[in-house]
């Protein structure tokens, strides 16, 4: 007897708990849609009138159980209005890297508000090129530049780049300087910052997301996200702000360590999960910040 698709969805579904998924529900409907390349309410619609099993289907969720990331199953990740491509190599994008967009938009329009036609934002480490894509997308009349020098993640990078006007600097962020990179407005990041003695728990995130874009050098997982900010230092425009996410542990390491750099007025944000995610900060001078 053949196999309906909702039939085959309520087997995925429970593979998928099974597996130890955390949201077997929604991956085995999004495995489904992928398998027929239609949208998440279509492939419900079709279920609910007993359309049956796609070829495939059962494939991926067998992938899935062995705990391969969704986004790399169906090589698409959701980030505010867009579909990044991503896959091995690349550090897939968060939900809740999705407030660094929102920050840096506000302070975008400040800039604009007080005067900057064409404010510069600069996404160091920008992996999928998540931050600065949706940056320059929700926000056009920016000049967005991104940051990147891992081969690996580059591929993505470019990929979701083509076409769009965002600048591409493929660079280690330490090496961004005034010279080759010009004065920004907002200087961005989601750097690697997890301490290097705590692994993951989540097998997606420990096996399969890339240890160059996770792990922030030290003990402390600060030594990459204070590089960020000497880089910051360098490349900001007075008045300018950084804008960093990191871990809920580090919210007085980053503190500090702005501090200690000369900036000021910075704040902690919480994510919708009401974790602290992300500090700002402002460079004293002129501009709309300073």
């Amino acid at each position: 007897m053949a196999t309906t698709l909702a039939q085959a969805i309520a087997w995925g579904r429970s593979r998928l708990l099974r597996a130890g998924v955390a949201s077997p529900d929604v991956d085995a409907v999004l495995l489904a849609a992928h398998t027929l390349g239609l949208g998440r309410g279509d492939t419900e619609a079709r279920a609910i009138l007993g359309a049956p099993e796609p070829h495939g289907y059962r494939d991926l969720v067998e992938r899935r159980a062995r705990r391969e990331p969704l986004q790399h199953i169906t090589g698409t990740a959701p980030f505010r209005k867009l579909e990044l491509a991503v896959g091995p190599g690349v550090f897939v994008p968060r939900p809740e890297t999705e407030l660094l967009v929102q920050l840096t938009l506000d302070l975008v329009r400040v800039w604009r508000g007080a005067g900057e036609t064409h404010p510069g934002v600069i996404d160091l480490g920008t992996g999928s090129g998540a931050i600065a894509l949706a940056v320059a997308s929700e926000d056009p009349a920016s000049r967005v530049t991104a940051v990147e020098r891992e081969p690996a993640a580059l591929e993505w990078t470019r990929r979701n780049l083509a076409g769009s006007r965002v600048r591409l600097l493929e660079s280690d962020y330490r090496d961004v300087t005034v010279e080759s990179a010009g004065r920004f407005c907002v200087v961005v990041t989601n750097p690697p910052y997890v301490p290097d003695g705590e692994i993951p728990e989540d097998p997606e995130v420990r096996d399969y997301d890339p240890p160059t874009a996770l792990y922030g050098g030290d003990e402390t997982g600060m030594t990459f996200p204070c590089a960020a900010m000497d880089t910051a230092v360098r490349i900001l425009r007075p008045g300018g702000s950084f804008v960093m996410e990191h871990a809920e542990s580090q919210v007085a390491a980053v503190a500090r360590a702005l501090e200690d750099r000369g900036f000021r007025d910075i704040h902690t944000h919480h994510d919708l999960t009401d974790r602290p995610r992300a500090t700002t900060a402002t460079l004293p001078g002129p501009g709309p910040g300073g």
